[in-house]
């Protein structure tokens, strides 16, 4: 009875999990090119995605390490660009202090597409949590070394000109973008955003604009969090009135 019960939260897991299948083979796919196609041997895919499993901070990678950048300034960029992950761990503070031997695993897998299924699986109660939980994590960070592996062997041994594959990277940023844009209630975190990179890249140039961008970006949030969350909260109890209306 036990064992049929873990093959069923198993199987449920993966059935959560497919929708980002679909999308991490491929994008796994482009990071593998991009990674061969900088010199580095198919291993080098697998071993990245298996230990370091970034997401968009890998395709950033490929370029810190072809640029030779140096490792304060690799992990300056790793913090900026990853950092938001330490907010959605937040919410998940008490369900992985339960996980057991699995808690560093579950902390090391939370990627902004497996916090999205987290979020939205409503787990029967005849399964066990914990089962469920870190089979979606496990399948999705496979998806993405599968795909990873599949396009170093595929730019290993088919040769084509890959010029554009660096593209999905940014097009992986304007979907996040976008559907951030949509889900969000202000946008004034994303248009001070968007006017400090135009600033900073008219400043300093392609080359140099993200960092300090990222920064200022950062401390004028903070800066105004309160007026920010003052009026989000604003323009939540107005769309509540409407919805009662």
């Amino acid at each position: 009875m036990e064992k049929d019960k873990g093959t069923s939260c198993i199987q449920y897991a993966f059935k959560q999990s497919i929708p980002v299948m679909l999308g991490y083979i491929f994008l796994g796919i482009a990071f593998g090119l991009m990674l061969q196609d900088a010199g580095y041997h198919f291993l080098w895919a697998f071993a990245i995605s298996t230990v370091v499993y970034a997401g968009s901070m890998q395709f950033v990678m490929v370029t810190l390490l072809s640029g030779g950048a140096s490792l304060f300034y690799t992990a300056i960029m790793t913090l900026f660009i990853n950092g938001r992950h330490i907010f959605y761990g937040f919410s998940f503070i008490e369900k992985y202090r339960n996980m057991g031997k699995v808690y560093p695993y579950m902390v090391f897998s939370l990627t902004d597409e497996t916090y999205s299924v987290l979020c939205r699986t409503k787990i029967p109660p005849e399964m066990d949590e914990k089962k469920v939980m870190f089979g979606i994590s496990f399948f999705n960070q496979c998806y993405w070394i599968t795909g990873s592996v599949i396009g170093g062997l595929a730019g290993q041994l088919i040769t084509f000109d890959s010029t554009g594959i660096d593209f999905s990277m940014t097009a992986l940023f304007v979907a996040i973008v976008v559907e951030q844009w949509q889900e969000s209630k202000s946008h004034v975190p994303a248009i001070i955003g968007f006017l400090m990179s135009l600033l900073f890249l008219l400043a300093f140039g392609a080359d140099r604009f993200i960092l300090p961008s990222l920064l200022t970006s950062v401390i004028i949030l903070i800066a105004a969090r309160k007026n920010l969350d003052g009026k989000e909260a604003k323009i939540q109890d107005e769309s509540g009135i409407s919805a009662e209306e």
